[in-house]
């Protein structure tokens, strides 16, 4: 059964500006593994990869109906990709629900789509 759907669009350059501002950004949205993924990445492939990973999370607490709060942290979420690059996402504490991931990107935005099931 569907529990939410949540989509979320970012900006590359808002957060390339959010990285300059603020050089801890990455680590408060990224978690360990993400931010070791991150730090491996050339200069635009890792704004793209942590673009990427703040739509997913934003579309996933978005899905959940609480955005990102005391109830749902960034570091609560975490993303992957499986060995096709499909990417998945994984909730601490929501183990009884599955997260279907879409991400895309150009140039300049990233799009992410999540559909929360509950398995019954």
């Amino acid at each position: 059964m569907i529990e939410g759907i949540g989509v979320d669009i970012v900006d590359i350059a808002r957060i390339e500006a959010a990285v300059k501002r603020q050089p801890r950004f990455a680590r408060r949205i990224l978690t360990e593994t993400e931010f070791a993924t991150f730090e491996q990445s050339q200069s635009r492939r890792g704004l793209e990869f942590l673009a990427g990973r703040f739509a997913l999370k934003e579309a996933v607490a978005k899905a959940w109906g609480t955005g990102i709060s005391d109830m749902l942290s960034w570091q609560d979420i975490e993303t992957s990709r499986n060995e096709r690059g499909k990417p998945e996402v994984r909730v601490k504490g929501a183990e009884q629900s599955r997260v279907h991931a879409s991400l895309s990107h150009t140039d300049e935005q990233v799009v992410a789509y999540v559909i929360v099931e509950e398995e019954v």
